[in-house]
């Protein structure tokens, strides 16, 4: 399957991005439903506690992509040499460096490349059913700035690292499905990473807000960040595509969000100025040496960028949320169904598929493949990651109505 030539039948992705991920417990209670040997799940992205989708489960779920993941979590560690750990009465898999501490209020704090000697990085609150970044900022101080702190965490890849490459990607060809790679380095001021939560040490600006602010008080420090960071990432992407060539189908690029549910975190004027020539940069050297397609993420009411992204050269968006301010389905596929490939809007996160009935999610699903699949250019998934909690049945009638869809 070429992401996004198909016309007629609607390709189903979960698992192949960090951004179309299934929760772990979700995933442990379909092989359950789908009757697959009793194992413990990999929880292969700790961040966000997503659960490893198996090939026999890809198979009975009826799903088109597989991912090429980094070889290092974003808690610094690598996804190898697996243990036991039980979540929430579940025995899964985590990765073997894998380090966490229940803290007196019942929180869990995970720490840097699973170091107990250095201070977590991450917290999940008790009740929660993921990690959150711990800001580890050190007080700033205005006349020391220097731009090169928050440029520490890019450097060339290593031979490790492409050898890894080269053997994951040959591994996900070889199922003969349409591949994801997601190799990091290129997501430009994206949040989830500010804060670095795979260093021990974190230097520069790694406050949230502190970085919002610097992108109208500090532009000058911003782009001294990105350029360094584009420098190095064009490189490791010239050099991954020598160790794997055209084996992978779409790269994802980035999963910086520029939108709320109403409105944007910057003005279209500021993204231009700053995070389009980065992108730019990226994905020219990517359509100009690479057969490659670019995945762009992007949470919210950003309509508004959509002129921006395709300038910038990305041929797809997700997750389309269709929930979010002048973000309506049919438009979207009127006006930019011929320039971008829509990689979700399939069904509402946030209320249908967690809250609503499996009668009212089929109807929404079937809907959303109504418009948005004529002509082609459109990948089923969810408006983001499949959350824990959400009903078994509705994540069987969002599935079951894709391949009524289909049928």
């Amino acid at each position: 399957m070429r992401i996004g030539e198909a016309a007629g039948r609607v390709p189903i992705d979960f698992g192949s991005t960090p951004v179309t991920g299934i929760h772990v417990t979700c995933v442990a209670e379909l092989r359950d439903y789908y009757g697959l040997p009793e194992r413990p799940v990999k929880i292969h992205e700790p961040y966000q506690m997503l659960g490893w989708i198996d090939d026999d489960l890809r198979a009975a779920m009826g799903i088109d992509t597989v991912g090429v993941f980094p070889r290092t979590t974003l808690f610094g560690f690598p996804a190898e040499n697996w243990k036991e750990w039980r979540f929430r009465g579940l025995e899964v898999l985590v990765p073997g460096r894998f380090e966490v501490r229940e803290e007196s209020d019942g929180a869990l704090a995970i720490f840097p490349e699973g170091d107990r000697a250095a201070a977590p990085s991450g917290r999940m609150p008790a009740g929660s059913a993921f990690f959150d970044a711990i800001v580890r900022q050190p007080p700033i101080d205005e006349d020391r700035l220097d731009p090169e702190e928050n440029c520490e965490e890019f450097s060339l890849v290593s031979s490790e690292d492409l050898a890894y490459y080269r053997r994951m990607a040959a591994e996900a060809c070889g199922t003969g499905a349409a591949v994801v790679a997601g190799f990091g380095g290129t997501g430009f001021g994206d949040i989830a990473l500010v804060p670095a939560p795979w260093l021990k040490n974190p230097r520069g600006i790694r406050d949230i807000a502190e970085w919002y602010m610097a992108t109208g008080a500090r532009p000058d420090y911003v782009h001294h960040v990105f350029e360094r960071q584009c420098e190095v990432g064009i490189e490791n992407l010239r050099r991954i595509h020598g160790e794997i060539g055209d084996a992978i189908d779409a790269v994802y690029i980035c999963g910086t969000d520029f939108g709320t549910q109403t409105s944007a975190f910057c003005s279209v004027a500021t993204f231009r100025e700053l995070w389009l020539p980065y992108y730019k940069r990226v994905n020219d050297w990517i359509h100009a040496n690479t057969a490659w397609r670019t995945f762009k993420h992007s949470c919210g009411s950003v309509e508004r960028f959509f002129e921006s992204f395709i300038e910038a050269g990305f041929d797809i968006i997700n997750p389309v949320q269709c929930s979010a301010a002048g973000m309506d389905p049919v438009r979207l596929k009127q006006v930019y169904g011929s320039r971008l490939v829509f990689w979700g809007g399939g069904v509402n996160t946030q209320d249908t598929l967690p809250f609503g009935a499996p009668a009212a999610v089929r109807e929404e699903v079937l809907r959303r493949c109504e418009i948005f699949a004529p002509g082609g250019g459109f990948v089923f998934t969810s408006i983001h990651n499949v959350q824990a909690g959400t009903p078994l049945a509705n994540i069987v009638a969002m599935i079951d109505a894709v391949h009524e869809f289909n049928a």
